[in-house]
């Protein structure tokens, strides 16, 4: 078995990676995009943190939360909002005869990536990271096209402007990797 470990930072910013098991061809998360609101609002009630970024894609979904003061326990807030959309959907979905036999579902990877932010320009990198990612996977022209985004917020606040990251032409250096 591998030495997985995470790194905590106590009311730490981080970001995050989250995929469904079969990514491809999937629309699952923006089909179902209320029911995960619905289900991130529950966790977020039960366990407070703040979503500094967000961005829906249909496969999978990047975030950047900060955690209140001296709370470290992002693993147990990511499980309740897998467990809670999952259990909320019909259990349609191929399952592994792993999977069948520890009574899980089939709809998201087990784990998930996260990286503990580091300072100022690093956080503005996952921020725009998130932000730019639609363009990116080619399912918009636009930043600004994408609906299931944190984006439209920071417009609104004057931190972006509409026009931000028009295209793929982003040298945006986060995120995933490779």
């Amino acid at each position: 078995m591998p030495d997985y470990r995470r790194y905590r930072v106590p009311g730490g910013t981080y970001f995050f990676t989250v995929n469904l098991l079969e990514r491809y061809p999937n629309d699952l998360l923006v089909r179902h995009i209320d029911l995960l609101r619905t289900v991130v609002r529950e966790v977020r009630t039960k366990r407070p943190f703040h979503i500094d970024a967000w961005v829906i894609l249909p496969d999978h979904l990047h975030g950047v939360w900060t955690l209140p003061p001296g709370d470290d326990d992002f693993t147990n807030r990511w499980r309740l909002i897998k467990q809670d959309f999952s259990k909320a959907l019909p259990a349609t979905e191929r399952r592994s005869k792993v999977r069948i036999a520890r009574g899980e579902r089939g709809i998201w990877q087990r784990r998930f990536w996260e990286h503990a932010i580091c300072d100022e320009e690093d956080y503005a990198a996952h921020m725009d990271y998130c932000h730019i990612n639609p363009v990116k996977h080619g399912y918009v022209q636009r930043v600004a096209e994408w609906p299931y985004s944190t984006f439209h917020r920071y417009v609104e606040r004057g931190v972006y402007p509409l026009n931000w990251a028009g295209g793929v032409e982003s040298d945006v250096d986060a995120g995933e990797r490779a």
